[in-house]
């Protein structure tokens, strides 16, 4: 998979990606409204080319307060991170070429006030979607928030990563209509953090990508409007 090409969707009036980007990227807009006063921090796993973040953030209040780390391992779709966060003026936000699974590259950060996970779950086993969501509940402060995004397609996982979530200290904050061509959720931790555990493993891509299969069901649905 050519992940560089794939962000082109973005691009595309009306696609599922760009859509949920919209929908995630006014998740993330609230999660900086409700935190508290003083310094942020924020983590973005498999990152991309930091849009569900980046164009936020370059406008918002609390931009200067925020020191994120992005992990993306397509050295193109970093690059082009990295120079936005650059042209945005963002001083405060890490780029880093790196394999976003390994729990290694958030030791020193976590846990964050908000958690990004976009674009992961629609790409990997159930067994690591699990997997992930435990950490998860290591990332994230109290009281801070995990957006995160899966397709809706069969098997519709969204109700069970919702569970997932909830039977380890979350609440339900938001989540997108069943009906909206692409499934995204934001969750709050109201539990203590627990330890992030050193050179882990959460997740391997398998498969095609989640946003593929939102892509096609949301051109068919077009159509048959049409």
């Amino acid at each position: 998979m050519d992940w560089h090409e794939w962000h082109a969707d973005y691009d595309r009036p009306g696609s599922g990606l760009a859509r949920r980007l919209r929908a995630v990227q006014a998740q993330v807009e609230a999660a900086l409204d409700d935190s508290p006063p003083g310094p942020l921090r924020v983590l973005s796993l498999c990152a991309g080319q930091g849009r569900d973040l980046l164009e936020v953030l370059a406008e918002h209040p609390r931009r200067h307060d925020v020191r994120a780390r992005l992990v993306e391992l397509d050295p193109r779709n970093a690059a082009i991170a990295e120079a936005a966060a650059r042209a945005a003026g963002l001083t405060g936000v890490e780029v880093l070429a790196a394999d976003a699974s390994l729990t290694d590259h958030y030791r020193d950060l976590a846990p964050a006030d908000l958690v990004l996970v976009c674009g992961v779950f629609g790409n990997i086993t159930d067994e690591d979607i699990e997997r992930t969501v435990e950490h998860c509940a290591a990332l994230c402060r109290t009281g801070g928030t995990v957006i995160w995004t899966r397709h809706r397609g069969a098997p519709d996982r969204v109700p069970l990563i919702c569970e997932w979530f909830e039977d380890r200290g979350f609440h339900r904050h938001w989540l997108s209509d069943p009906d909206a061509g692409f499934g995204a959720a934001a969750h709050r931790l109201h539990a203590d953090p627990r330890p992030l555990t050193a050179g882990v493993r959460m997740f391997t891509f398998v498969g095609r990508p989640e946003d593929a299969f939102e892509d096609s069901a949301a051109d068919a649905s077009e159509d048959a409007d049409e």
